[in-house]
């Protein structure tokens, strides 16, 4: 035997696979007993950790023959001459595959939960099972990933039959294992220790990868329709985001401010999504008294919000607006327009006095910031509080000014602003997670 458990196995696939540490790679385990062996490889590689689903299908007479197997997506795979030798019936083929997809739906559910899928577009997919024995579950996996828009596979395991890359007739782009040997007849004889994996196995390592990690975030370059110009966008979603925040760039910034660049990538981790896009173009952005026209500047974040609501990878998720300086008034002023679905609002050192006659409507809870040493700003948003009639709190962090470039100062703005969004995302019921 060559491994003493999945364990042992994990870490001795791990070390054939060093040359993609530091790559975009994601591995999924095909479970259950992939899955301890692909932590294994995660966890070498730094490399989120996921499930794919695939269920073998039996011939019915003899159900630990595999005559195919089914992915998630639709996917089947069919070993026809199984089929034929087995003489499996057109009937009999539906009622096994029927059961395996209710079992492949419920697996989902008891692994994955509400939880989205991993994103696998343009990155390294590292496949993983516990060995190789037919290559029907393997093939039916490679195919599920190929669908998920995966820009390379490699299918990865610690032990499979000599010439065993034939069988997946160019599915994966690379193939790896640790032994191949000749006279393979089951998976579990090169293993001292090979009893069944538990679902809770399972659930557990997928848990530890995701709270290790963090949510894998997927940014999109975006451009914005609508009335007027297109406006430039980064639209970043966590795995399982549980809202999204728009955030409304001031005194003519746009989309690469780094303060709110810094801000968003905190909620990113805290598992929001997040749109910066520019409100004004190059050449708007020039003149003063756009960046300063409230009105137009709400027109384009409702604009946006819009857009979101359109987009079948935002349009469950909650939706706040995080504005900063004169992109606060414009964030305050959407707020307040008629059928805004806005959950919740965060200014930053911002200037509400441009959205004041508009105050009084605002409906979505509203957390105003403002650094301690920047009197003027805390004066007009004292003053802009009074006037609000939804929840709102003033925040102020000592001794920062108006841009927040002192010491953490920047730092307790984002966490502040997460927590008011997240508390605020949850008691509306929209998310993903939820």
């Amino acid at each position: 035997m060559y491994f003493a458990d999945r364990v042992d196995a994990g870490r001795q696939l791990a070390a054939r696979l060093a040359r993609f540490e530091g790559q975009e790679v994601v591995v999924l385990g095909l479970p259950r007993g992939g899955v301890p062996v692909a932590g294994e490889v995660a966890e070498f590689l730094d490399a989120p950790l996921d499930i794919c689903l695939v269920r073998k299908l039996g011939v019915p007479s003899r159900p630990e023959l595999a005559m195919g197997a089914i992915g998630e997506g639709g996917v089947r795979v069919l070993n026809e001459d199984i089929v034929r030798d087995a003489r499996v019936s057109a009937r009999d083929l539906e009622a096994v595959e029927e059961r395996e997809r209710a079992v492949l739906a419920d697996r989902a559910r008891t692994y994955r939960g509400s939880r989205r899928p991993v994103p696998l577009e343009g990155r390294i997919v590292v496949v993983v099972d516990d060995g190789l024995a037919t290559g029907a579950t393997a093939l039916a996996a490679c195919r599920v990933v190929r669908a998920g828009g995966a820009a390379r596979i490699v299918l990865a395991v610690p032990v499979a039959p000599y010439g065993w890359t034939a069988r997946l007739a160019g599915e994966a782009d690379e193939t790896v294992a640790v032994h191949t040997p000749q006279g393979f007849a089951a998976v579990g004889q090169y293993y001292r220790e090979f009893d069944q994996t538990p679902d809770a196995e399972v659930v557990a390592r997928l848990d530890r990868s995701r709270a290790a990690r963090g949510p894998v975030v997927r940014h999109t370059a975006v451009r914005i329709p609508g009335g007027g110009p297109e406006l430039p966008g980064d639209l970043a979603l966590p795995d399982g985001a549980a809202g999204l925040v728009l955030f409304a760039h001031g005194s003519g910034s746009g989309r690469h401010s780094p303060r709110n660049r810094a801000v968003a990538a905190a909620l990113n981790r805290s598992g929001l999504g997040t749109l910066l896009f520019d409100l004004l173009t190059e050449a708007e952005a020039a003149d003063r008294a756009r960046v300063f026209d409230t009105p137009l500047l709400a027109g384009r974040l409702a604009r946006a919000a819009a857009w979101t609501a359109g987009r079948p990878d935002t349009e469950a998720l909650p939706r706040g607006y995080f504005g900063a300086s004169t992109g606060a008034a414009a964030a305050l002023w959407a707020a307040a327009e008629p059928g805004d679905a806005a959950a919740a609002v965060v200014s930053r050192g911002g200037r509400p006095d441009l959205a004041e006659e508009r105050l009084a409507a605002v409906r979505a809870p509203t957390l105003l910031i403002v650094g301690g040493a920047d009197e003027p700003v805390l004066d007009l948003n004292r003053r802009a509080e009074a006037l609000l009639r939804c929840e709102s709190r003033i925040e102020v962090v000592p001794g920062a000014g108006h841009l927040f470039e002192e010491p953490g100062a920047l730092e307790e703005v984002a966490a502040l602003a997460t927590a008011w969004f997240t508390g605020r995302f949850g008691t509306v019921g929209g998310g993903v997670d939820q």
